[in-house]
């Protein structure tokens, strides 16, 4: 039997997104499980009814509209990437489950510390997807001034904190902001990812530990897509599972089929509900699949084979979760081609509009270091702003 069969454990059932939890969040122990896998879809749309989380027709519809958006709208920034019109971007082709359905579980207060794709999830709690894609250009459109890297969007609307090239740092900081909510008695809960190469980072060890003695109200996430970049997971550990690196620290551990959209939201407002009730911490391994490559500069051809892509794109969560909607009647072929129609506009306005503004301005670059600009730095913004502009490069850039 392979690991995407296992009889996945037998659970209560936690609330949909749109109701309060019913029950006692603390029955997650009942349902945590670090070598199983908790699944709820079946590959022909049906569904569990022992796993069911119960979601309305609604939020079921929400979550297919958020994960078609984002297959839509990274296959129109990653052909913009091959036509140079922007520099890099990491798809989240295959991927689009896990954060998707975790943004829907969570509350407006609580924060987000992504990993590399995780970035829709501001999308999902209603960060503007112009604002959005002006993150991606770097230009005047972009809150944040063109200063970070590509491929890491954040915003403070929507708490989520931009992520790290650096594998595995995020972890520690969203125990520590965790940690900072604890001692402030509010009810904001953390959640942290990582790929599965983070897991063997010291940065997971430490969160890991510190998380579970100081019980902090915070849910780390596990993509574990089975490649770090060309790195297969049997490369890098020789643990069981994922999930299982969990018992060392005496974190409550699971594993959920991250390509099944209802099975990651029953995890993980299990895990939120437990944790905002002051449970403590809890590590969920969504076991995945990267489709495409790990971003606009890799080559996976090199290191892994089309029979293992075309294995998994067979359980696209897209397609998944597309045969539960058919079955259920909240489906049908008029109704995807006009959802279609409807998000390629909506995406091809948003790029139309930000590719066309300008460069930040130049004098931006002295903002937001000082709550008040010292007088040296007042003296070279001057400076630079009796400077002419060059000559602009023919094509705008």
């Amino acid at each position: 039997m392979s690991e995407l069969e296992a009889t996945p454990p037998a659970a209560s059932t936690p609330p949909a997104a749109d109701a309060p939890p019913p029950h006692a969040p603390l029955s997650w122990a009942a349902e945590a499980d670090d070598e199983g896998l908790l699944s709820v879809l079946r590959d022909d749309g049906s569904l569990d009814p022992a796993t069911d989380p119960g979601l309305s027709d609604a939020l079921l519809l929400r979550a297919y509209r958020e994960i078609k958006r984002l297959r839509l709208l990274d296959a129109r920034l990653l052909l913009l990437q091959r036509q140079g019109r922007v520099g890099f971007y990491g798809a989240c082709t295959g991927q689009e489950a896990t954060p998707i359905a975790t943004a829907l579980a969570l509350e407006p207060s609580d924060w987000i510390f992504p990993a590399l794709r995780e970035s829709v999830m501001m999308l999902v709690r209603g960060f503007p997807l112009r604002t959005y894609v002006a993150q991606v250009f770097g230009n005047s459109g972009d809150l944040l001034k063109g200063r970070q890297m590509p491929s890491h969007m954040s915003g403070r609307q929507v708490n989520q904190v931009s992520w790290s090239s650096c594998i595995g740092p995020q972890i520690p900081q969203a125990v520590g902001a965790a940690w900072a909510a604890k001692l402030r008695r509010d009810s904001t809960v953390v959640v942290g990812f990582m790929g599965d190469g983070a897991t063997s980072e010291p940065d997971f060890h430490n969160a890991m530990n510190f998380a579970a003695v100081f019980k902090v109200p915070c849910v780390l996430i596990c993509q574990n897509n089975h490649w770090a970049i060309s790195v297969p997971t049997a490369r890098q550990t020789a643990s069981k599972t994922i999930a299982i690196k969990g018992r060392a620290y005496g974190v409550p551990s699971t594993r959920v089929d991250g390509n099944d959209v209802l099975a990651v939201y029953r995890a993980v407002a299990g895990a939120v509900a437990r944790a905002r009730a002051g449970g403590g911490p809890t590590f969920i391994e969504a076991l995945t699949y990267r489709i495409g490559a790990h971003s606009s500069s890799d080559d996976p051809s090199r290191y892994r084979s089309q029979e293992e892509v075309d294995r998994w794109t067979q359980r696209d969560p897209l397609l998944r979760l597309g045969r539960h909607l058919t079955a259920r009647g909240l489906l049908d072929d008029a109704a995807e081609a006009a959802l279609e129609a409807e998000l390629n506009a909506e995406i091809a306005a948003a790029v139309a509009e930000v590719e066309a503004m300008a460069p930040p301005d130049r004098a931006t670059l002295f903002d937001d270091v000082y709550a008040e600009l010292p007088w040296h730095l007042r003296d070279q913004r001057a400076e630079l702003l009796r400077c002419p502009l060059a000559p602009a490069h023919p094509g705008g850039r």
